[in-house]
């Protein structure tokens, strides 16, 4: 644990997750000192519109899908909502944190907007030519929203937590593209190396999901414990995973496949597992972090931050 509490960097690579190969070295660079594993999803409503799926999505992983639910006129498989799950914001809920989501969705800014994020958007971070952006000005201003400057962390920060949502449903052509994040991730770590205040306290995270997930891909990227089907006499006798529980109760409605690939990342705080590359193969050998539920993601988080209690062992 840190003697100051962390601020906090999330790339999530909506739908990104099929586009990664052997040249995002940047990626696989950061998983091999990362603590890797997977974030598991519940299944898609039948008839899911691509706009929907990407708010739902990123509800999860605030753990405010009691909200989205609510603000849709839907209900929740897992708990039913109630007024204090739409009206809660983010800092009610994490003892002040001041956060913000850098998308150009539209369905999203609103969404997150109802959190009580400062939504921003990319061209409000850094100016673009031709559609394109520097990932060492990008970084540069993403630190400086988490009060990183010159290597060294200011007092008061504009955020503790700042969210890049890049890939599905933007418009911008650098944020849809595996290959800008890549390299945005070479800049981010090159700045915080060791040694730099910013290296003591930034705590990074890349998230890459599948996005959309036709019914085909229900035999790939499989997260089920196998032992179970290999040992049918013992099936009853092996206990659940936490990702398929939550309060003591198993959750209905849990995705065996295609989950969220995360690694995270601080310098002399998380542990470094056997994952040499960011791919879900590796995660899934050498991962330390296994599976957990996508809605307990942020919690984690928060907690390196000072803003939640400990989540897990």
């Amino acid at each position: 644990m840190a003697d100051k509490p962390s601020r906090a960097l999330v790339l999530y690579g909506d739908g990104l997750a099929r586009s990664i190969d052997p040249s995002h070295t940047h990626l696989h660079s950061f998983a091999s000192r990362a603590c890797c594993g997977f974030l598991s999803l519940p299944h898609s409503p039948p008839s899911e519109t691509e706009d929907a799926r990407i708010v739902r999505e990123f509800a999860e992983l605030m753990d405010a899908s009691e909200t989205y639910f609510a603000l849709n006129g839907e209900e929740s498989s897992e708990t039913q909502f109630t007024e204090k799950h739409v009206t809660a914001t983010i800092s009610e809920r994490f003892m002040g944190m001041k956060a913000a989501v850098i998308t150009e969705n539209l369905r999203l800014k609103s969404f997150c907007h109802k959190l009580g994020f400062t939504v921003l958007e990319l061209n409000e971070v850094i100016s673009s030519i031709n559609n394109q952006v520097d990932s060492s000005a990008l970084a540069s201003e993403l630190f400086k929203l988490l009060g990183f400057q010159e290597g060294k962390a200011i007092e008061s920060s504009q955020f503790d937590l700042v969210i890049l949502h890049v890939g599905a449903g933007q418009t911008t052509n650098c944020l849809k593209d595996l290959d800008h994040v890549n390299r945005l991730v070479g800049t981010l770590v090159q700045m915080a190396h060791p040694g730099t205040e910013v290296g003591l306290r930034l705590h990074m995270s890349v998230l890459l999901s599948y996005g959309a997930v036709p019914e085909a891909d229900n035999s790939m990227f499989s997260i089920a414990d196998t032992r179970q089907e290999n040992n049918s006499k013992l099936s009853l006798i092996f206990p659940r995973q936490s990702y398929t529980l939550k309060e003591g109760k198993p959750r209905p409605n849990v995705r065996q496949h295609c989950p969220i690939l995360a690694a995270q990342w601080q310098n002399a705080v998380t542990r470094k597992d056997m994952a040499e590359a960011y791919s879900y193969k590796d995660f899934k050998e050498h991962g330390a972090n296994l599976v957990i539920p996508t809605d307990r993601f942020l919690h984690e988080v928060a907690f390196k931050l000072w803003k939640a209690p400990k989540y897990g062992a």
